[in-house]
């Protein structure tokens, strides 16, 4: 037993510079494009080490870093003249904060809208003549109009999660997504004339919502100067798909494709067409759907990821796309690369494949990576956060470095994922962790049955809700798992929904079906701390002390239990958020844990 990490048997030094190099290649974000100067963009790069915000005019290629600080700015977005950037300013990675600004060309930065507190970001909606701000503390959510050269004002304010969404170009429409029907997972939308909208008297233009666990997602305003089309993404018939609502006419007209999966869009901006993200499988594709014929052209890239994409006025498509096996890029649809910050390409990493397998609520789909050498292996399983977000065919340096260390690799995208279908995503509803960790057991058992793991050798490790799904497994299949790694996980739920974000909190409330006082024995059957004295495998914990996902406390709440327990554990304690933006420490947090598994599930 010991509080911090120990020294393990080390990698070769090939093996060790391959898999660091892979984290040290510096990344880029898709550009940002202004849209009055398209040439002035924005883009997120960890080329200084740390992930800072660059403004690039691409009329003379200048590129620079706008931000700089300690432990990063995540985000970013520029005016719609391109003459001034806004940066959200968290302090080490809290998520709380103020909105700054700085001119394009370079300047000092000012605190935007000095009239609106720190708090958590709930959407920004830099427009030509006033801005939309909505924030979030824990009485609730704010949501502000600031008129350039006018007083700010608050025009909505609930104890509810809300958000600003988009504004229409004339700055005349702004549509707010709310959670008065009750549940935050499944916003509904209101649209307010901004020029006399206020809290007390909201001037409503249109209301739109679904019914009870139907969400719509404002996506954003048609690109004329006056546009009042709304492309939204609803999930009438179980998945997300495309509706474009007239928020003055208040009509609407479904965009129905002939695709499986979820898709999202935005427009070309021209306005004649819509550029759609399909997400089917683990893979992505992108199309151009002609609004006037109702044409669906297939856009050809390669097999793999799109992250985002982006037409550009001149009617290119830019995205950012990578594969499992190559590194992300910034390319046109057609091939060329648009943006790179790399003096050399990092090592590619390998090949994915798919496994549908049978589960207690449906086929479950898992991702698996063979090292060298011969079945049975020892294998890594990593459980994807969210709950809503997927493992997929994306370059991920993480998933290569456990392969280059000798471990198989699997991913689960478990009930509750998303990319499945809405039954699939809220099928944990009411019972979160023990539902995902029916589906990862069902892949086990299955690859056990196949031969392709060594059930002496299985390391079960995740970051975020794969962290927490990490602990809860420990604790309730303590005969699967020979170690863990749990990295910035809720491991007290109960002390956890004490702390964190109010908006976290409004979600647990949908999740578990009421707050702890309402619901207490569904939190208590949920949480890993129910189960510490079960723990039989040693656990690894990587937490930040700045966390307001996974606050410290209830973390340390855990590690009290282990330790008074005597149960083989370590603990790395890193001074940042939810996860770092700085590349040596997020190295460093990747050699303690491939450090603390070859000590414990030898390849």
């Amino acid at each position: 037993m010991t509080a911090e990490p120990t020294a393990s048997p080390a990698l070769s030094p090939e093996v060790t510079a391959r898999w660091q190099a892979r984290f040290r290649a510096p990344r880029v974000s898709l550009p940002d494009w202004a849209q009055d100067a398209p040439h002035r963009n924005l883009y997120a790069s960890d080329v200084s080490g740390v992930v800072e915000q660059y403004a690039w005019d691409r009329e003379t290629d200048v590129h620079r870093q706008v931000t700089d600080r300690p432990n990063g700015t995540l985000i970013g977005t520029l005016s719609p003249d391109g003459e001034t950037i806004w940066w959200f300013a968290d302090t080490d990675g809290d998520e709380f904060g103020i909105w700054m600004t700085q001119p394009f060309p370079g300047g000092p930065d000012a605190v935007a809208v000095p009239e609106v507190g720190p708090a958590y970001p709930a959407g920004l909606e830099v427009g030509r003549t006033l801005v939309a701000i909505g924030r979030s503390t824990d009485d609730g959510s704010e949501l502000w109009l600031a008129p350039h050269g006018g007083t700010p004002r608050v025009i909505y304010r609930h104890t509810d999660p809300a958000s600003v969404d988009a504004l229409t170009q004339d700055d005349q429409l702004l549509v707010i997504s709310h959670s008065e029907p009750g549940d935050p997972r499944y916003p509904a939308l209101r649209v307010l004339r901004t020029a006399d909208t206020t809290e007390d008297a909201p001037a409503v233009v249109a209301e739109k919502w679904d019914g009870e666990g139907l969400g719509l997602h404002a996506l954003e305003f048609g690109p004329l100067p006056d546009d009042r089309r709304l492309l939204v993404s609803h999930e009438r018939r179980g998945r997300e798909e495309l509706l474009i609502w007239d928020v003055e006419a208040d009509t609407e007209t479904e965009i129905v494709l002939d695709l499986p999966g979820d898709v999202t869009a935005g427009f070309y901006p021209d306005g004649s067409a819509l550029l759609v993200g399909h997400d089917h499988a683990a893979r992505s594709e992108i199309y151009r759907y002609d609004l006037a014929t109702g044409a669906l052209e297939k856009l050809d890239t390669p097999p793999g990821v799109v992250r985002g994409a982006t037409a550009r006025p001149d009617g290119t498509v830019e995205l950012a796309w990578s594969s499992s096996q190559l590194p992300p890029v910034i390319r046109r649809a057609d091939g060329p690369v648009v943006l790179s910050v790399a003096d050399e390409e990092p090592p590619a990493a390998y090949p994915v494949e798919d496994r549908w397998v049978a589960g207690p609520g449906g086929d479950v789909h898992a991702l698996v990576v063979r090292p060298d050498g011969p079945a049975p292996y020892a294998t890594a399983f990593l459980v994807h956060g969210g709950p809503e977000s997927a493992d997929d065919d994306s370059y991920r340096a993480r998933r290569a470095a456990y392969v280059d260390a000798g471990y198989a690799v699997v991913h689960v995208n478990y009930r509750g994922s998303s990319g499945y279908g809405s039954a699939w995503r809220d099928a944990l509803t009411g019972r979160p962790g023990l539902t995902e960790l029916e589906d990862i057991a069902a892949v086990y058992d299955a690859l056990l049955a196949e031969g392709f793991l060594d059930r002496e050798r299985v390391l079960l490790t995740g970051g975020s809700w794969g962290g927490f799904l990490t602990l809860l497994g420990l604790g309730t299949q303590p005969e699967r798992w020979t170690a863990g790694i749990a990295e910035v996980p809720v491991a007290d739920y109960l002390a956890a929904y004490e702390d964190e974000m109010e908006g976290l909190r409004a979600y647990d409330r949908a999740l578990f079906g009421g707050s702890p006082e309402e619901v207490h024995d569904v939190y208590v059957r949920s949480s890993p701390i129910t189960y510490v004295d079960a723990v039989a495998a040693p656990v690894l914990v990587v937490a930040g002390a700045n966390d307001p996902r996974c606050p410290i406390r209830q973390i340390d709440n855990y590690l009290e239990q282990l330790e008074k327990l005597g149960k083989d554990h370590e603990v790395y304690r890193f001074d940042a958020g939810h996860g770092s933006l700085v590349i040596e420490e997020t190295i460093r947090q990747v050699e303690v844990a491939l450090a603390f598994a070859l000590r414990h599930v030898k390849p």
